[in-house]
């Protein structure tokens, strides 16, 4: 019967694109039978590739990566910020220990250079302090020197003169007028004059010279710089003033016999 019906059939060339389509259909029918021929919960293995799932792309992924990527950019950059602030805040901080550093260096630097100048200063003042005292000492030396280079006449005013210099040298008190008066009373201003009546001379030791002067009291206030001899008009004056200054306290004060 078969047959009579294929011999019925018109002979009919089918096209490739019929063949395909032939094929097609007769795959899907052998696939859908196959599953439900299938026990359910079984597993049933085929050598059939099951046909690769369309690939779907999402923009939303890309967008997502993007964001990523921004908030690691954002975060890099919020983290450079803070390093920086803290290098800046570091390098600050350095300035100013370097800064504080250099003000202490320079207040020492002045500090010993005042010191240096306050010394270099007192070295100067005692400097000038000794050539000062040099200079008065050389001063004292010439005025001894010219006293001593001095010359006076060989007479009563001449070494009533020639005392007062040297009295005066050596701090003794007495004037012109003073010394004048108390020889020409003692001496009438003869140097070899001697007493040989009073006490002293009853005691042994008579008054001798300008001033009438006994030699106990001529050793004791003796003027170093002059004789030794009682009679030379200069020494014996001078003795005699300076133990009037210390009696009397000058020779201007005596009156009468001392």
């Amino acid at each position: 019967m078969l047959k009579n019906i294929a011999a019925r059939r018109p002979s009919t060339k089918l096209t490739k694109l019929h063949k395909y389509s032939v094929a097609g259909v007769a795959t899907l029918g052998a696939a859908t039978l196959a599953f439900s021929l299938a026990p359910s919960g079984s597993h049933t293995t085929t050598d059939a590739a099951a046909p690769a799932a369309p690939v779907a792309y999402s923009g939303q992924q890309i967008k997502g990566v993007e964001a990523g990527v921004a908030g690691t950019s954002a975060a890099a950059l919020k983290a450079e910020a803070i390093a920086a602030k803290h290098k800046a805040a570091a390098d600050s901080a350095a300035a100013k220990k370097a800064a504080a550093k250099k003000k202490a260096a320079a207040a020492a630097a002045a500090a010993k250079k005042k010191a240096a100048a306050q010394a270099a200063a007192k070295k100067k003042a005692a400097a000038s302090r000794a050539k000062a005292a040099t200079a008065s000492r050389s001063t004292q030396r010439v005025k001894m020197e010219t006293v001593a280079a001095k010359t006076y006449a060989n007479n009563l005013d001449g070494w009533i003169r020639e005392s007062l210099d040297i009295m005066k040298a050596k701090g003794i008190p007495g004037s012109y007028q003073g010394l004048h008066k108390n020889i020409m009373r003692e001496s009438s201003g003869n140097p070899m004059a001697i007493n040989d009546w009073d006490i002293n001379a009853i005691n042994g030791i008579p008054s001798k010279g300008l001033l009438q002067v006994i030699p106990p009291t001529f050793k004791a206030y003796h003027v170093a710089g002059t004789s030794w001899n009682i009679y030379d008009p200069v020494a014996n004056i001078t003795a005699a003033c300076n133990y009037a200054a210390d009696k009397y306290g000058s020779m201007d004060n005596v009156n009468s016999a001392y």
